[in-house]
């Protein structure tokens, strides 16, 4: 889902008009951003937590040369999902669904070819 199908559907949901919608999800990212800036956790209930760790410089290489680098430490935000959406991600698909598979696929057909 892209920004726009999301801001489409919150406008939906909410009732309020797109550009209002936008506005309500900028400010959501940069409340969190203003956050992990200032805090190094940041905990919705229901949904889950967003955090910074630091990691530390390591050595790496460059992919093309081979020609070993020298990787800075820098800080990550992590998120790490709630019990509630954790499990409405992992609740089974709806009937007549292909569970996240598109028909036609290797993947499918592998599952159809499994239950014959």
């Amino acid at each position: 889902m892209t920004k726009n199908e999301f801001v489409e559907k919150l406008a939906e949901k909410t009732g309020l008009e797109k550009t209002q919608a936008e506005q309500v999800l900028n400010s959501f990212t940069k409340i969190i951003e203003e956050t992990l800036q200032v805090e190094d956790r940041l905990a919705i209930v229901n949904f889950g937590t967003f955090s910074v760790s630091e990691r530390k410089e390591r050595q790496g290489r460059n992919p093309q040369t081979g020609a070993p680098l020298t990787i800075p430490a820098c800080k990550v935000v992590k998120f790490n999902p709630g019990k509630q959406l954790r499990e409405a991600v992992n609740v089974a698909p709806a009937e007549g669904t292909t569970g996240g598979k598109t028909e036609g696929t290797a993947e499918a057909d592998d599952e159809d070819d499994a239950q014959d």
